[in-house]
């Protein structure tokens, strides 16, 4: 009855829909392909007497050249820990317990925290959130438009006077944008923070050590071991930039935006955001906010395929004692069951994973790396 009135063709569509996804994995897996992305299909015929012919782009996996990724040259540089950057970190500490006090002697200095009221124009005319008072601002802090808090220093208090400045070409505001501004402002008070003095029992109090030359000397031994960590990651950095300069490949668009959108919705999760409420307080667009992340996902990508070719051509192999080991590693890590993080993560994501990790390896054993001391 259907037909009668309808047409056959009524139920063409969600004949082509259910056939097309079967079908389309069959010759994926027929043909062996490193499928990345299917575009541009489109339906060629589509009958009861010849069925229906289905044409599409197959977007595949580039071919990759790599050659000179043994024996890397790089240097490591490790910083030597100096006095003053010791005293930086004690300063840091007693920075932390320290008070403000009001200072009535003197004009508005770098560092301090000025009370004041502020309300913003341009052309004249008053704009929304641009009033404030008894607002306390550190100098210094660059939590206003760029050169405002500069025009605060030397100001004294109960001085009343304008501050212009020129609002970011980039600025949330799309009215205020790139506008001139000027802001009528009164500085009511002057805050200025007071360190305490270093001795032993300052120390007991911002830490576990008794004396000042046992908080350095602790504070000195972090500082080496966190230096040694930039140096070996800076290390690492500069060894796979020069994996991916010696890489040669045609790499499809798509991989990189598919790489984007990965890093965009692991941003969301760690941030416990959506990217549309993020979009909606900051008055960003999705493409300025993906731009954020596109040289990193660039570089992810082309790194990625070329230790994978690495891989491919020292034969590096993952044994099922690696997999079964690192499983449960990450069940120990997330205080998962073995067999969940299993159903999490497919073997063959996780072997792929660590062949790229003995690449990683492979890589860095093979490098020549000159330590020179800073």
């Amino acid at each position: 009855m259907i037909e009668t009135h309808y047409g056959a063709n009524v139920f063409y569509e969600d004949a082509v829909n259910a056939l097309y996804s079967d079908k389309i994995e069959d010759i994926i897996d027929k043909t062996g392909l490193e499928v990345v992305n299917i575009e541009n299909t489109e339906v060629v015929e589509v009958s009861k007497e010849n069925g229906v012919s289905i044409k599409a782009d197959i977007i595949t996996k580039p071919n990759v050249e790599i050659s000179d990724y043994k024996g890397i040259a790089v240097k490591k540089t490790v910083k030597t820990v100096t006095d003053e950057a010791v005293n930086a970190e004690i300063d840091k500490l007693r920075d932390r317990v320290s008070r403000m006090v009001t200072v009535d002697d003197r004009a508005v200095q770098d560092g301090d925290t000025a009370i004041i009221d502020f309300e913003g124009f341009t052309d004249g005319v008053a704009f929304d959130g641009g009033k404030g008072e008894k607002f306390p601002l550190e100098i210094g802090s660059h939590t206003f438009i760029p050169g405002f808090e500069e025009q605060i220093i030397g100001k004294n208090v109960n001085d009343e006077f304008d501050v212009n400045v020129t609002f970011p070409e980039d600025y949330q505001s799309e009215a205020l944008k790139g506008k001139d501004a000027v802001f009528k402002c009164k500085l009511h008070e002057i805050k200025a923070k007071e360190l305490p003095e270093l001795d032993d029992d300052l120390v007991k109090d911002v830490s576990d050590k008794d004396t000042v030359d046992e908080l350095k000397a602790d504070i000195r031994e972090k500082l080496e071991e966190r230096y040694k960590a930039e140096a070996d990651d800076k290390v690492d950095s500069d060894i796979m930039d020069k994996v991916i300069e010696s890489l040669k490949a045609e790499i499809p668009q798509v991989m990189y935006e598919r790489r984007v959108d990965e890093i965009v919705r692991e941003w969301s999760a760690r941030n416990r955001i959506s990217v549309a409420d993020y979009l909606k307080y900051t008055g960003s667009t999705a493409e300025q906010f993906r731009a954020n992340f596109r040289e990193p996902a660039k570089r992810q990508v082309e790194l990625r395929l070329a230790l994978e070719k690495i891989a491919e051509l020292e034969n590096l192999e993952v044994s099922d004692d690696d997999v079964n080991n690192e499983y449960n590693k990450l069940a120990e890590e997330y205080k998962m069951e073995v067999e969940n993080v299993k159903n999490a993560i497919p073997e063959k994501t996780l072997k792929t994973d660590l062949k790229i990790e003995k690449a990683i390896d492979f890589v860095k054993d093979n490098a020549n790396i000159e330590e020179v001391t800073e």
